[in-house]
């Protein structure tokens, strides 16, 4: 067994888009744990567009990530050394650990995987943070109705691959938007979409609205900038709006250039009594997280669902693999696998 644990700490805050001199990767000595406490090893990280604005000082739902700290991030770890009676060796459980290679828990919000379990890091993505969050925002903010017309953009990445697909099960028509051909294809032939038009072409709100001539009654937010300019003069009285992203402006540094649209936002929501809400998964919806996870299970089961992974192999191939993800270069989950299992 190892003596050393890798960390991959906030270097420095970006202006802008991060960059690898944001990042540091420090080796320190192996933890030692306590009693009531277990030593877990990472075998899987979930990279995520929230961490950005984790990286920024700003005021926000969660403290930032301090100079000099470890990265912060989800992670499918095996227990390698235990003093926790509930915990045994070589058990796998989802963590919050972040990007480093051990970590110790007292088993406060460790969620158990088992021994053995058959996709470990589905747990975070479709059985995890980025499925939960396209489960409830769709159904209980969306609150989609067969035959009405759901857009989601980012479609094929881990939370709008999943909106697109629940809201089919739902009876309702869906229109993706996604970053290429390749991915609207894939939107369309693989996850059973209806339409997909690509973000990158010079007339996205036309294709747009040619995809939704009866217009939106939901659109799932997660990107913002030009993509919500094309959707919001196709939204319906009495359409919906979950809001759980704005990957579009996370690397802004000021204002869009260009006239102020707030005032006609404002008046699209009065005139068409619009619901837009925003939400923070775990805060709002913590409590239903085994709902999800039994509806999820059976979809899974059934093959109403099909989930893609992106898989980065090395913990020190991190910070390339976020800074890929911002620019919409992942295809599907973004996921590094740090370790080999035990």
């Amino acid at each position: 067994m190892t003596t050393v644990n890798r960390q991959l700490v906030l270097a420095s805050r970006p202006v802008g888009a991060p960059t690898p001199e944001n990042f540091r990767l420090n080796t320190t000595a192996l933890p030692s744990i306590g009693e009531g406490e277990v030593l877990l090893r990472s075998v899987y990280l979930s990279l995520d567009p929230y961490m950005r604005g984790r990286m920024s000082d700003t005021k926000s739902y969660a403290d930032p990530v301090a100079i000099d700290e470890v990265m912060v991030g989800g992670t499918v770890c095996q227990v390698t050394e235990s003093k926790h009676h509930d915990f045994a060796l070589g058990e796998w459980v989802l963590s919050f650990s972040g990007w480093q290679d051990y970590g110790v828990s007292n088993g406060e919000g460790l969620i158990k995987l088992g021994m053995n379990p058959e996709q470990p890091s589905y747990a975070l993505g479709v059985m995890g943070m980025p499925g939960f969050t396209a489960y409830m925002g769709l159904l209980d903010i969306g609150q989609p109705k067969a035959g009405e017309t759901v857009v989601v953009a980012a479609a094929t990445g881990a939370v709008g691959s999943m909106v697109g697909q629940i809201a089919k099960i739902k009876g309702c028509r869906v229109v993706g938007i996604a970053g290429g051909e390749e991915k609207c294809q894939f939107a369309v032939d693989t996850l059973g979409f209806d339409a997909c038009v690509d973000h990158k072409s010079d007339d996205l709100a036309e294709q747009l609205a040619n995809a939704c001539t009866d217009g939106i009654d939901v659109y799932f937010e997660n990107v913002g900038g030009k993509v919500f300019d094309a959707v919001m003069p196709l939204l319906n009285t009495s359409a919906r709006i979950p809001l759980c992203g704005l990957i579009s402006q996370y690397n802004a540094t000021s204002l869009p250039d260009g006239p102020d649209r707030l005032s006609m936002l404002m008046g699209q929501l009065l005139v068409k009594r619009i619901k837009m809400q925003g939400f923070i998964i775990f805060d709002d919806y913590g409590h239903r997280y085994p709902e999800f996870a039994q509806q999820m299970m059976t979809w899974l089961s059934e093959g109403k669902i099909t989930y893609k992974e992106h898989l980065v192999q090395g913990l020190e191939n991190a910070p390339e693999a976020f800074i890929g993800l911002l620019e919409g270069k992942n295809f599907g989950k973004l996921v590094v696998q740090t370790n080999q299992p035990i």
